[in-house]
């Protein structure tokens, strides 16, 4: 192994500006917890309110699970960057980080690809929903996004890390990923760079389009449906969801289907604080404003904390 390998890497960060640094500090803090505490609430409310133990909920809970450890992958290590400008990161630790990234960021596009097919029978098909979604049938839906989100990312991390890396081990970005690691290594890297963008298609692309199969779909049945009012309350059903893969889905596919300039290093930082830090942290208010029984679910867990007998 080379020495720069041994030493490990040294992440870029956000800001250099010691003023800025404190202020985003406070400010991703501030997200951070709020994701933490949000998700964390709803994977609580799912797990002890009966009444949410339905297949859209399960899903639901999944993807609060893995928003916490997806925004944890890479938040407090951009924060210690941020306040006590600490960059540096060992090879272990980065392999781990991006494989954990790309592990748990595949998932849950996966998760929001059996979110959309839920969504589809229960509009669908609402006669059959309890059968095709019966309870073996989403752990096993579950299970399979869970599998395939991990195979995909040791396939990423081993054509990563294959490459040998000699030149500046400064990564040009908060923490360790795909494309500003392939742009260090020291050899033609166009190869690899196809690879991994074919393996990321592959999944990406392939979910995004299952997901637009799905509403198509939906849409063919709403239109069918005489009243307006009844059209209105089953897609309502689907606009968190819809919300949701808009954010997350969009701006996966813009930092990872561009070609590997300096110029696109740049934009993936942005748009990856919002993949890492923003959307994991509007998950939670986007499923419950728009959601009329997580809401009253919490209601009744803080009357029933409070004492309090509806």
């Amino acid at each position: 192994m080379h020495q720069e390998e041994e030493e490990g890497f040294i992440l870029q960060g956000i800001s250099d500006e010691p003023d800025l640094q404190i202020f985003l500090f406070s400010i991703f803090l501030m997200v951070y917890l709020f994701n933490l505490s949000g998700n964390l609430c709803i994977v609580l409310i799912i797990i002890f309110d009966r009444v949410l133990n339905k297949p859209m909920y399960f899903f639901l809970g999944n993807l609060s699970f893995l928003d916490i450890f997806y925004s944890t992958t890479t938040v407090p290590k951009m924060l210690s960057g941020l306040l006590i400008g600490d960059k540096r990161i060992s090879v272990f630790g980065c392999i781990a980080q991006l494989h954990f990234f790309h592990f748990l960021g595949s998932t849950e596009a996966l998760l929001l690809t059996s979110m959309s097919y839920d969504r589809y029978v229960a509009i669908c098909n609402p006669l059959r929903y309890h059968i095709l979604m019966g309870r073996t049938s989403c752990v096993q839906l579950a299970s399979s996004c869970w599998l395939t989100g991990f195979l995909y990312s040791i396939m990423q991390t081993i054509v990563t890390f294959r490459l040998p890396y000699c030149k500046s081990r400064q990564v040009m970005h908060f923490y360790c990923d795909i494309k500003p690691l392939i742009k260090l290594a020291c050899t033609n890297t166009k190869k690899s760079e196809f690879l991994v963008s074919g393996i990321f298609a592959l999944v990406a692309v392939s979910t995004f389009l299952l997901i637009i199969l799905s509403y198509v779909n939906i849409g063919r049945h709403l239109v069918k449906i005489p009243s307006r009012q009844d059209r209105q309350k089953a897609f309502s059903t689907c606009t968190s969801h819809i919300t949701v893969v808009s954010l997350y889905i969009g701006t996966a596919l813009c930092m990872y289907l561009g070609p590997t300039t300096q110029n696109s290093l740049e934009q993936d930082r942005i748009s990856a604080i919002l993949v890492t830090v923003i959307t994991p942290a509007l998950n939670p208010l986007i499923y419950t404003l728009r959601n009329k029984e997580v809401k009253r679910s919490i209601q009744r867990l803080m009357n029933k904390k409070l004492g309090v007998h509806l």
